[in-house]
Protein backbone atom coordinates (compact mmCIF):
# COMPACT_ATOMS: atom_id res chain seq x y z
CA UNK A 1 0.00 0.00 0.00
CA UNK A 2 1.34 3.14 -0.91
CA UNK A 3 2.80 5.52 1.92
CA UNK A 4 1.07 8.75 1.32
CA UNK A 5 3.37 10.36 4.17
CA UNK A 6 6.06 10.43 1.71
CA UNK A 7 6.56 13.35 0.01
CA UNK A 8 8.21 11.65 -3.00
CA UNK A 9 5.72 9.13 -3.26
CA UNK A 10 2.41 11.99 -3.20
CA UNK A 11 4.39 14.09 -5.86
CA UNK A 12 4.56 10.96 -7.94
CA UNK A 13 1.02 9.91 -7.04
CA UNK A 14 -0.16 13.00 -8.28
CA UNK A 15 1.90 13.30 -12.02
CA UNK A 16 0.88 9.66 -12.10
CA UNK A 17 -2.72 11.40 -12.66
CA UNK A 18 -1.18 13.98 -14.18
CA UNK A 19 -2.44 16.60 -11.09
CA UNK A 20 -1.30 18.85 -9.30
CA UNK A 21 -2.07 20.49 -5.47
CA UNK A 22 -4.73 23.76 -6.00
CA UNK A 23 -3.88 26.39 -3.91
CA UNK A 24 -7.69 28.31 -5.10
CA UNK A 25 -8.81 25.03 -2.74
CA UNK A 26 -6.28 25.23 -0.08
CA UNK A 27 -4.60 22.17 -1.11
CA UNK A 28 -1.44 21.06 1.29
CA UNK A 29 -1.75 17.62 1.96
CA UNK A 30 -0.13 16.24 4.92
CA UNK A 31 3.47 14.10 4.98
CA UNK A 32 4.40 13.59 8.79
CA UNK A 33 3.31 10.20 9.87
CA UNK A 34 4.44 11.09 13.37
CA UNK A 35 1.67 14.17 13.22
CA UNK A 36 -0.77 12.27 11.20
CA UNK A 37 -0.80 10.18 14.75
CA UNK A 38 -0.83 13.13 16.35
CA UNK A 39 -3.99 13.94 15.26
CA UNK A 40 -5.67 10.43 15.05
CA UNK A 41 -4.58 9.98 18.77
CA UNK A 42 -6.39 13.34 19.52
CA UNK A 43 -9.19 12.15 17.81
CA UNK A 44 -9.35 9.29 20.05
CA UNK A 45 -11.28 7.31 17.35
CA UNK A 46 -12.88 3.69 18.87
CA UNK A 47 -13.39 0.88 16.75
CA UNK A 48 -16.47 1.27 14.69
CA UNK A 49 -17.38 4.52 15.42
CA UNK A 50 -18.51 6.69 12.57
CA UNK A 51 -16.49 10.25 11.95
CA UNK A 52 -17.07 13.08 9.28
CA UNK A 53 -14.46 14.37 7.42
CA UNK A 54 -14.07 17.66 5.26
CA UNK A 55 -11.21 17.50 2.36
CA UNK A 56 -9.47 14.08 2.55
CA UNK A 57 -7.27 15.22 -0.23
CA UNK A 58 -5.38 11.93 -1.00
CA UNK A 59 -6.91 10.01 1.63
CA UNK A 60 -3.94 10.37 4.05
CA UNK A 61 -6.08 10.97 7.41
CA UNK A 62 -8.89 9.46 6.06
CA UNK A 63 -6.83 5.89 5.85
CA UNK A 64 -5.39 6.94 9.15
CA UNK A 65 -9.34 7.16 10.50
CA UNK A 66 -10.49 4.18 8.68
CA UNK A 67 -7.42 1.59 9.82
CA UNK A 68 -8.00 3.09 13.23
CA UNK A 69 -11.11 1.22 13.25
CA UNK A 70 -13.93 4.39 12.01
CA UNK A 71 -16.35 4.30 9.38
CA UNK A 72 -15.71 7.71 7.41
CA UNK A 73 -18.28 9.96 5.62
CA UNK A 74 -15.76 12.20 3.67
CA UNK A 75 -16.69 15.21 1.57
CA UNK A 76 -14.11 16.27 -1.43
CA UNK A 77 -15.22 19.37 -3.79
CA UNK A 78 -12.07 18.29 -5.81
CA UNK A 79 -13.88 15.43 -8.57
CA UNK A 80 -10.03 15.85 -10.16
CA UNK A 81 -9.48 13.46 -7.46
CA UNK A 82 -12.03 10.80 -7.05
CA UNK A 83 -9.77 8.01 -8.89
CA UNK A 84 -6.49 8.88 -6.43
CA UNK A 85 -9.34 8.09 -3.67
CA UNK A 86 -10.29 4.95 -4.95
CA UNK A 87 -7.06 3.86 -5.05
CA UNK A 88 -5.72 4.57 -1.94
CA UNK A 89 -8.80 3.79 0.26
CA UNK A 90 -10.06 0.92 -1.55
CA UNK A 91 -11.52 -1.88 0.75
CA UNK A 92 -11.57 0.12 3.55
CA UNK A 93 -15.15 1.58 5.51
CA UNK A 94 -15.37 5.14 3.95
CA UNK A 95 -18.25 6.31 2.39
CA UNK A 96 -17.01 9.34 -0.46
CA UNK A 97 -19.62 11.97 -0.83
CA UNK A 98 -18.17 14.82 -3.84
CA UNK A 99 -19.77 18.22 -3.32
CA UNK A 100 -19.48 21.74 -1.85
CA UNK A 101 -19.56 20.87 2.06
CA UNK A 102 -20.68 24.65 2.55
CA UNK A 103 -23.72 23.71 0.59
CA UNK A 104 -24.01 19.81 2.24
CA UNK A 105 -26.84 19.43 4.60
CA UNK A 106 -25.49 18.40 7.96
CA UNK A 107 -28.98 18.24 10.14
CA UNK A 108 -28.82 14.53 8.52
CA UNK A 109 -25.54 14.11 11.20
CA UNK A 110 -26.31 12.10 14.20
CA UNK A 111 -26.33 14.76 17.35
CA UNK A 112 -23.04 13.95 19.25
CA UNK A 113 -20.95 13.02 16.49
CA UNK A 114 -17.22 13.45 15.94
CA UNK A 115 -15.96 15.62 13.03
CA UNK A 116 -12.16 15.21 12.19
CA UNK A 117 -10.47 16.99 8.97
CA UNK A 118 -7.11 18.06 7.75
CA UNK A 119 -9.45 21.71 6.38
CA UNK A 120 -8.74 23.48 3.81
CA UNK A 121 -8.13 27.06 4.41
CA UNK A 122 -10.07 28.86 2.34
CA UNK A 123 -13.44 27.01 3.96
CA UNK A 124 -12.22 26.48 7.48
CA UNK A 125 -13.80 29.65 8.95
CA UNK A 126 -17.47 29.52 7.07
CA UNK A 127 -17.54 26.17 7.51
CA UNK A 128 -16.82 25.85 11.28
CA UNK A 129 -19.14 28.19 12.00
CA UNK A 130 -22.06 26.76 9.85
CA UNK A 131 -21.18 23.30 11.97
CA UNK A 132 -21.01 25.12 15.33
CA UNK A 133 -24.46 26.84 14.69
CA UNK A 134 -25.30 23.30 13.38
CA UNK A 135 -24.29 21.84 16.77
CA UNK A 136 -24.21 18.09 15.44
CA UNK A 137 -21.06 17.70 15.93
CA UNK A 138 -19.99 17.01 19.74
CA UNK A 139 -16.12 17.11 19.30
CA UNK A 140 -14.74 18.34 16.34
CA UNK A 141 -10.20 17.95 15.79
CA UNK A 142 -9.45 20.52 12.89
CA UNK A 143 -6.19 21.27 11.48
CA UNK A 144 -6.48 24.73 10.59
CA UNK A 145 -4.23 27.77 9.57
CA UNK A 146 -2.41 29.15 13.07
CA UNK A 147 -4.53 32.86 12.82
CA UNK A 148 -7.67 30.77 12.41
CA UNK A 149 -6.88 28.94 15.49
CA UNK A 150 -5.69 32.46 17.26
CA UNK A 151 -9.20 33.61 16.17
CA UNK A 152 -11.13 30.21 17.73
CA UNK A 153 -9.10 31.09 21.08
CA UNK A 154 -9.00 34.42 21.06
CA UNK A 155 -9.76 36.21 24.68
CA UNK A 156 -11.47 39.57 24.71
CA UNK A 157 -9.34 42.55 24.03
CA UNK A 158 -6.80 40.64 21.82
CA UNK A 159 -6.17 41.57 18.18
CA UNK A 160 -7.36 38.14 17.06
CA UNK A 161 -10.46 38.60 19.22
CA UNK A 162 -13.97 38.94 17.39
CA UNK A 163 -16.72 37.35 15.61
CA UNK A 164 -15.35 33.91 15.34
CA UNK A 165 -13.80 33.85 18.95
CA UNK A 166 -17.41 34.91 20.11
CA UNK A 167 -19.50 31.85 17.78
CA UNK A 168 -16.63 29.70 19.53
CA UNK A 169 -16.88 30.57 22.56
CA UNK A 170 -20.68 30.70 22.64
CA UNK A 171 -20.98 26.92 21.47
CA UNK A 172 -17.68 25.33 22.25
CA UNK A 173 -14.47 25.00 24.46
CA UNK A 174 -11.64 25.81 22.48
CA UNK A 175 -8.21 24.28 23.16
CA UNK A 176 -5.03 25.02 20.98
CA UNK A 177 -3.30 20.79 21.06
CA UNK A 178 -0.29 21.63 18.49
CA UNK A 179 1.40 24.06 15.62
CA UNK A 180 1.94 22.10 13.10
CA UNK A 181 5.52 23.23 10.84
CA UNK A 182 4.81 24.36 6.89
CA UNK A 183 7.43 21.11 6.19
CA UNK A 184 5.26 18.94 6.93
CA UNK A 185 2.70 19.14 4.10
CA UNK A 186 3.37 18.60 0.18
CA UNK A 187 3.24 21.53 -0.76
CA UNK A 188 4.45 23.63 1.83
CA UNK A 189 2.47 26.49 2.89
CA UNK A 190 3.74 29.44 3.55
CA UNK A 191 2.00 29.51 7.14
CA UNK A 192 2.24 27.39 10.32
CA UNK A 193 -1.37 25.31 10.97
CA UNK A 194 -2.35 24.65 15.04
CA UNK A 195 -4.40 21.32 15.88
CA UNK A 196 -7.44 22.67 17.75
CA UNK A 197 -10.54 20.83 19.67
CA UNK A 198 -13.38 21.90 19.76
CA UNK A 199 -15.81 20.61 22.51
CA UNK A 200 -19.80 21.82 21.64
CA UNK A 201 -21.48 22.59 24.92
CA UNK A 202 -24.85 22.11 23.27
CA UNK A 203 -25.58 25.57 23.15
CA UNK A 204 -27.77 26.21 20.32
CA UNK A 205 -27.37 29.05 17.94
CA UNK A 206 -28.93 32.24 18.70
CA UNK A 207 -29.45 34.34 15.89
CA UNK A 208 -30.24 37.45 17.77
CA UNK A 209 -26.89 37.37 19.65
CA UNK A 210 -25.16 36.85 16.71
CA UNK A 211 -26.82 40.03 14.63
CA UNK A 212 -25.94 42.12 17.78
CA UNK A 213 -22.24 40.87 18.03
CA UNK A 214 -22.05 41.59 14.13
CA UNK A 215 -23.64 44.67 14.32
CA UNK A 216 -21.30 45.25 17.32
CA UNK A 217 -17.97 44.34 15.27
CA UNK A 218 -19.21 46.05 12.00
CA UNK A 219 -16.22 48.90 12.08
CA UNK A 220 -13.67 47.94 14.86
CA UNK A 221 -12.46 51.03 15.36
CA UNK A 222 -15.70 52.65 16.13
CA UNK A 223 -17.34 52.46 19.72
CA UNK A 224 -19.58 49.58 20.51
CA UNK A 225 -22.38 52.32 21.10
CA UNK A 226 -21.46 53.99 17.71
CA UNK A 227 -21.76 50.71 16.04
CA UNK A 228 -25.21 49.38 17.40
CA UNK A 229 -26.57 53.16 16.83
CA UNK A 230 -25.62 53.03 12.99
CA UNK A 231 -27.81 49.63 12.83
CA UNK A 232 -30.77 50.66 14.42
CA UNK A 233 -30.73 50.80 17.92
CA UNK A 234 -31.97 53.57 19.77
CA UNK A 235 -29.20 55.78 21.20
CA UNK A 236 -30.78 56.32 24.55
CA UNK A 237 -31.70 52.52 25.38
CA UNK A 238 -27.30 51.57 24.27
CA UNK A 239 -26.71 54.04 26.54
CA UNK A 240 -29.15 52.84 29.16
CA UNK A 241 -28.14 49.03 28.74
CA UNK A 242 -23.89 50.04 28.88
CA UNK A 243 -24.77 51.85 32.14
CA UNK A 244 -26.62 49.20 33.32
CA UNK A 245 -23.98 46.79 32.90
CA UNK A 246 -21.53 48.79 34.22
CA UNK A 247 -19.80 49.42 30.73
CA UNK A 248 -17.57 52.64 29.51
CA UNK A 249 -20.07 54.24 27.35
CA UNK A 250 -16.57 54.32 25.29
CA UNK A 251 -15.96 51.02 25.06
CA UNK A 252 -15.65 48.30 21.90
CA UNK A 253 -16.88 45.18 21.15
CA UNK A 254 -13.61 43.40 21.22
CA UNK A 255 -13.77 44.03 25.40
CA UNK A 256 -16.83 42.19 26.08
CA UNK A 257 -17.08 38.47 26.72
CA UNK A 258 -19.56 36.34 25.05
CA UNK A 259 -21.75 36.36 28.67
CA UNK A 260 -21.81 39.87 28.63
CA UNK A 261 -23.12 40.11 25.50
CA UNK A 262 -25.95 38.12 26.30
CA UNK A 263 -26.55 40.39 29.10
CA UNK A 264 -26.48 43.30 26.78
CA UNK A 265 -29.28 42.10 24.43
CA UNK A 266 -31.11 40.71 27.22
CA UNK A 267 -31.07 44.73 28.63
CA UNK A 268 -31.83 45.70 24.86
CA UNK A 269 -34.65 43.37 24.28
CA UNK A 270 -36.58 44.33 27.78
CA UNK A 271 -36.50 47.88 26.55
CA UNK A 272 -37.98 47.24 23.26
CA UNK A 273 -40.90 45.33 24.88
Amino acid sequence: MLSLTKPSTVRKLLERYGLAADRRLGQNFLVDAGLLDVIVRAADVAPGQEVWEVGPGLGTLTRAMAEAGARVHAIEKDTRLEPVLHETLVGLPVELTFGDALEHDWSKVPPGSLFVSNLPYNVATPLLTELLRQGRFGRMVVLLQREVADRLAAAPGTPAYGLLSLRAAHHARVRKLRDFPPEAFYPRPKVTSTLVELKHTGAPDDPELFRLIAAGFAQRRKTLRKNLEQAGWPRTRVAAALEQLGLDPRVRAERLDVQTFRDLRALLAEDAS
